[in-house]
């Protein structure tokens, strides 16, 4: 049947008329600039009630095919797409969601894909015309699914299969005139970048562009089908020029929620949000009520965190109407300027101060790993990426690869290797390769956006070019080295020569090549300090001095080193001394990631000060001869066992020396020991042990600690608290509550949280601990199912600080407001006051550590109690955490009570605040916004560390030493107490 032997269904389309015209890019954007788009619902739910038999759909071998409907229902589609334009959509997709030749080959149809797209956007455009005005423009968006096969989850199908299977879709969508291209549900981004690459061959084809909408779907597991959070699946894509990013499918909005919230907060285009009516039940029934749908969709757009809403699958015209509704003179969100550095792999990393120095695990280098080389010339794939899979878990937090083996076929090595190592490590990838050809099939392989290391000047512009054009086109970011073509002095030693060199290549990158200031990550060379080579002397001290000089004059910009290399040639028992050394004074400096062995760090805080000297005096060349001693020195051999050796130490200082050094060799004997003296598991653990992390605290702020050595100090309090835990006197057995404790979204540290667990757990109560990186909607549907007493956060960094008034948003928003105990070394007692608690519907406590945390439960107990009718979420009747009719008590003391309830004592009764339920909460981003100057702080080194450290970190409500976190609160007790009035005298 053609489309000219079709006849108007009820809505009139006519599909004899001719094909409307395209309308243009700038037309949609002028929309999405001043409203709302509305999008059409499910396409599969309106065919299913149409109660179509096997012929509708061309026979029973072809029944269930939605997309031949085109050719032998076209009245069946057009008359869809009629009733959701009819109930306000501004734009509906194409029924082509299984229209690539890959999944028509399942019916037989593979080879007319491009007619039956073509199609599609044909009745599409003519049902969209018919509603259409001048003043009311309506749209076609080519819908194109995520097939049948993923290329990292199902396997089945290689990038270049899938490049070419979404191609030709995409060619047969644009000659049927659609308005746009939608990739959508995509669940692996390998297919979303083969998907994106197909387009642009697609575009040429044509000799026409259109614009690209683009969305993913999170399952609720909290990621993608393939692994990658809402934040990875961003950096994945953001270097294509997308019309819109956002997320459909999968679940009902509510469980969308901070998904969408954290990617509006990062995407500088526009942002979808196309739920499912909710999950489908046994029969495939889908609850979602318009109505209910409706509520939370209002809420995105309240927040201004949406520019399209529409509905998938299970929804009907009726929602439809119901988001038209909604959006009718609402505000669109506006597109971030969120410049950042942003790489992935399954995961997501933001090279920030809070994450600095990142690691880049060496061991997979075919030139630097003897074992790893051998691996791969035996093709042993599957062992070498075990090499990859322990620098990960050493600490690194991105691998290094090269395969350059002259004698090798490194095309070879880079698909049997890298098939591999992806189903390893999550952590983001850097490709160390100087073959475009390489470069280009290894970011085939990688899920997210990696870096490519590295390109310089040294044949003048030729490698820009080349890698260039692959960073744009695949999304990477680049390490550029500080080395020109000049004859005589192209490797860069001087500070001044080496910034000139980036000079011209940042002008070259960012002017001519179009590479984001953020994408580049400047390499000012380590050269060997112990060779005698008198042109390398003192190029030690001038890339520290450059590090400085590139991060001050490209701010946007990021500083890597190859730390190893400054030791090159010397005795091995030296290496590893001058490679800590050089790096704790190159992270001094504002480097922002270390090429390093992470299984084989040396602790700075551990090595002898004579050692430190010499190695100072090697890289500063001081002294007569100062590589001749550092040789003799080492080359004897270090026989040193530890650091203590020979030095009397008391009990108490051994056990601290546990936990600074990371190691467990004696704990149990010497804990053993203390217990034998007289003292009880607490007060080891809140006397020596303790002291032992307020010590490493203070040497991770000097930079003598790095993160993976902060991790194995905290490992050791693991231990020691596991051995002592037994030993700890019970109180009364779950009788004084449930307590549900997290570390809030995007933390991952426990260890204070783990403490409290076990500190609650001896004394009584009934602990649920939800673990690390735990999302809002987690904990909502966990304070459903435990309906907990106490509800107890806990974060160290200072965005963990802004995810908590998210949080308590959320818990409110879902009217579970449990009192809520919280915790971590960006918190203070000021920040909580003016932050956290005005953004929650119920009580909220400032715990400094865990022993606070236990003298304010009871007080949390109290105050679940006088909500009434023992309604643990606060919906009772009376004072406390009330509900949404009710007044509640404020439960925030000032400075002065919580100090007393921190030692445990009576601070007499509450001092009760004004119910803020019916006046106008403060919304999230104004509040984070406000609070955003009190938690910045200037550039500092490194930023992770254990949230047992906050104690380490903090004195009181004043300003707070560290240099991870701000100074929050600030100006002394007096001004703290005059803040404090301010904000009680506003009712806030």
């Amino acid at each position: 049947m053609s489309l000219s032997e079709t006849t108007p269904g009820q809505y009139g389309v006519d599909l004899a008329g001719p094909l409307p015209a395209r309308r243009p890019e700038a037309e949609l954007r002028d929309f999405l600039a001043e409203r709302i788009l509305v999008l059409d619902g499910a396409t599969g739910t309106g065919i299913q009630v149409r109660d179509l038999g096997p012929d509708d759909f061309g026979g029973a071998d072809l029944e269930g095919c939605n997309e031949n409907l085109v050719v032998t229902r076209p009245d069946v589609v057009a008359d869809l797409h009629a009733s959701y334009l009819a109930a306000g959509a501004d734009m509906i997709e194409t029924n082509t969601f299984g229209g690539t030749p890959i999944v028509l080959a399942e019916y037989g149809l593979g080879d007319q894909a491009f007619d039956l797209n073509r199609r599609a956007g044909e009745i599409a455009k003519k049902a969209a015309a018919t509603f259409s005005t001048e003043k009311r423009p309506r749209f076609v968006a080519g819908s194109i699914g995520p097939t049948t096969k993923a290329i990292t989850v199902t396997g089945g199908v290689t990038f270049d299969e899938m490049i070419a299977t979404f191609r030709t879709q995409a060619e047969g969508l644009i000659a049927g005139g659609v308005d746009l291209l939608m990739v959508e549900t995509q669940q692996d981004t390998r297919n979303v970048k083969a998907a994106l690459l197909a387009l642009e061959e697609a575009f040429a084809s044509a000799a026409t562009r259109v614009p690209v909408m683009l969305s993913g779907t999170i399952e609720p597991t909290g990621t993608m089908l393939a692994g990658q959070t809402v934040e990875a699946f961003w950096a994945s894509v953001s270097h294509y020029p997308l019309l819109s990013i956002g997320l459909n499918c999968a679940t009902g909005p509510e469980f969308m929620t901070d998904h969408l919230r954290t990617l509006s907060s990062l995407a500088k285009t526009f942002v979808s949000c196309v739920p499912n009516a909710g999950l489908p039940d046994e029969e495939g029934n889908y609850g979602e009520t318009p109505e209910r749908m409706g509520e939370t969709l209002g809420l995105f757009v309240g927040e201004g965190w949406v520019n399209v809403i529409g509905g998938c699958c299970g929804t009907t015209p009726e929602h439809i109407r119901e988001f038209a509704r909604i959006v009718e003179g609402s505000k669109p969100r506006l597109p971030v300027n969120y410049r950042k550095t942003m790489v992935s792999g399954i995961d997501f990393l933001e090279v920030d101060e809070d994450v600095r120095p990142v690691f880049v695990g060496e061991r997979t280098n075919v030139i630097g790993s003897r074992k790893f080389k051998r691996l791969v010339c035996e093709n042993k794939y599957e062992e070498a990426a075990e090499i990859a899979r322990r620098q990960v878990k050493g600490g690194a937090q991105v691998i290094d690869i090269n395969l350059q083996n002259p004698d090798r076929d490194e095309l070879v090595d880079v698909r049997g290797f890298y098939e591999r190592v992806i189903q390893k490590v999550k952590v983001p990838l850097m490709l160390d390769s100087t073959d475009a050809d390489s470069i280009n099939l290894a970011l085939t392989y990688c899920q997210g956006k990696s870096i490519v290391n590295s390109i310089n000047l040294e044949d003048g512009e030729e490698r820009f070019e080349k890698v260039c054009a692959l960073l744009r086109k695949y999304g990477a970011a680049v390490v550029v080295g500080t080395i020109d073509e000049d004859p005589m002095q192209g490797m860069g030693v001087t500070r001044e020569r080496k910034l000139e060199i980036a000079r011209r290549s940042y002008t070259l990158l960012t002017e001519k090549y179009g590479i984001p200031p953020e994408d580049i990550i400047w390499d000012p060379l380590v050269f060997p300090v112990g060779t005698g080579d008198e042109q390398y002397v003192g190029s030690a001290e001038e890339t520290i001095a450059a590090i400085t000089l590139l991060k001050r004059e490209f701010p946007e910009t990021k500083t890597i080193l190859g730390v190893s290399n400054v030791s090159f040639g010397l005795p091995t028992a030296g290496r590893e001394v001058l490679n800590s050394v050089y790096l704790y004074l190159a992270t001094k400096a504002g480097l922002d990631l270390a090429i390093v062995n992470t299984e084989k760090l040396e602790r700075y805080n551990m090595i002898p000060s004579e050692e430190i000297e010499l190695a100072e005096n090697l890289l500063f060349d001081r002294g007569d001869d100062p590589v001749a001693a550092f040789a003799n020195y080492f080359r004897k051999g270090r026989t040193r066992t530890h650091a203590h050796a020979g030095v009397e130490r008391t009990l108490d200082e051994r056990l601290s020396d546990y936990v600074i050094e990371g190691s467990k060799d004696g704990l149990v004997e010497d804990l053993e020991r203390k217990r034998a003296d007289g003292f009880g598991a607490l007060e080891i653990i809140n006397g020596p042990l303790m002291a032992g992390m307020a010590e490493v605290g203070r040497l991770f702020n000097d930079n003598q600690l790095i993160v993976a050595e902060v991790l194995q100090s905290a490992e050791a309090m693991k231990a020691a608290v596991s051995h002592l835990e037994q030993f700890m006197e019970k109180g009364e057995s779950a009788t004084k509550g449930k307590v549900l404790l997290a570390t809030v979204k995007g933390d991952v540290h426990d260890i204070g949280k783990n403490l409290v667990e076990i500190v609650l757990s001896n004394n009584g109560y009934d602990v649920v601990n939800l673990g690390i990186k735990v999302p809002p909607e987690a904990l909502i549907e966990a304070c459903r199912e435990h309906e907990p007493d106490i509800l107890g956060l806990s974060g160290l960094l200072v965005k963990s600080a802004h995810q908590m008034v998210i949080t308590a948003e959320d818990l409110s928003r879902a009217e579970r407001v449990p009192p809520m105990l919280v915790g971590g070394a960006a918190l203070s007692q000021n920040f909580t006051l003016t932050k956290i608690d005005p953004a929650y519907g119920g009580s909220v406590f400032y715990a400094k550590d865990a022993m606070a945390g236990l003298a304010l439960a009871p007080r949390c107990e109290w105050r679940a109690l006088r909500a009434g009718s023992g309604d643990r979420t606060g919906e009772g009747e009376g004072g406390g955490a009330a509900g949404p009719s009710g007044p509640r008590d404020g439960g925030l003391r000032d400075a002065a009570e919580q100090r007393h309830l921190a030692r445990g004592e009576d601070a007499g009764p509450a001092r009760l605040r004004p119910s803020r339920r019916d006046q106008r909460r403060p919304r999230r981003d104004l509040a984070v916004d406000q609070s955003a100057s009190a938690l910045r702080s200037p550039p500092r080194p490194q930023g992770q560390v254990g949230d047992a450290l906050g104690s380490a970190r903090r004195e009181g409500d004043g300003a707070q030493p560290g240099r991870t976190h701000a100074a929050i609160g600030g100006g002394g007790r007096r001004a703290h107490r005059e803040r404090r009035l301010a904000v009680v005298s506003r009712g806030v």
